[in-house]
């Protein structure tokens, strides 16, 4: 029986995609996957390789343990403006769930932050384990979502070692004492943080303004942090949903 009114599967390749007309396997759990699907041999599939690489093709050969395609099209995807998130170390479920959101609306690198209030939550996301566990929530989100960029996810730090780690210049604390949260005029890479739930220690927010970040608020709700972070992103990214001019990958 066909199924030629369902949506074709993407898939994430963990290895960068070759050219037109390459075979390439991908790993187990793709495989898996694909037999949940009830997908066969010549169907049509999608590939990305979280760098910028978009493929379609058709599976070549698909067993318990391995899923091959064929690759019939290879094309780069244009990067977004980089959205760079300094989120707290918190409750790692919420974590968990700003990942998966945050790579749907295409951030560029995820930082943890070991905010005072951070050591308090039990349990709490840390460590190369929880890492693992972000990365791969990362992974299905961008297959889902069709995403051509999975997000850099670097270690949990210190606030003032997470600062100093920041590229972009253009830097947004949400804040409740902020003026409404406004996004830049055109598309430019922009740093977003926010504290952990019972918010930031004084000391800390002076420590943000006085590095030079800009407090900007999301109105007058207290918000989780997940939920602040997810609304923010989408903010942003709603004003610029287009790839940066001259962007070519």
């Amino acid at each position: 029986m066909e199924r030629r009114d369902r949506a074709v599967a993407t898939f994430l390749a963990s290895a960068p995609l070759g050219e037109a007309g390459t075979t390439i396997d991908l790993p187990e759990e793709a495989a898996h996957h694909a037999r949940v699907r009830r997908l066969e041999v010549g169907e049509a599939v999608r590939l990305t390789d979280g760098a910028g690489m978009r493929g379609a093709g058709t599976i070549a050969l698909l067993t318990k343990s391995r899923l091959a395609v064929q690759l019939t099209e290879v094309e780069p995807a244009a990067a977004l403006s980089p959205i760079e998130l300094l989120v707290p170390v918190g409750d790692r479920d919420r974590m968990l769930w700003l990942a998966e959101k945050c790579t749907e609306l295409g951030i560029a690198r995820w930082t943890p932050v070991l905010f005072h209030r951070s050591r308090s939550v039990t349990p709490r996301g840390e460590g190369e384990g929880f890492r693992a566990k972000v990365r791969a929530r990362m992974a299905a989100a961008l297959e889902q979502s069709g995403g051509a960029w999975l997000p850099e996810v670097l270690p949990e730090r210190p606030l003032g070692e997470a600062l100093a780690a920041v590229g972009a210049s253009r830097r947004l604390l949400l804040d409740a004492g902020g003026e409404p949260l406004r996004p830049p005029a055109a598309p430019e890479p922009v740093a977003l943080c926010f504290g952990p739930e019972g918010g930031l220690e004084p000391e800390e927010r002076e420590q943000l303004l006085a590095a030079g970040w800009v407090a900007a608020t999301l109105g007058t709700n207290t918000l989780r942090f997940e939920t602040a972070g997810i609304a923010a992103v989408a903010v942003l990214r709603a004003a610029h949903p287009r790839p940066m001019e001259g962007s070519d990958g």
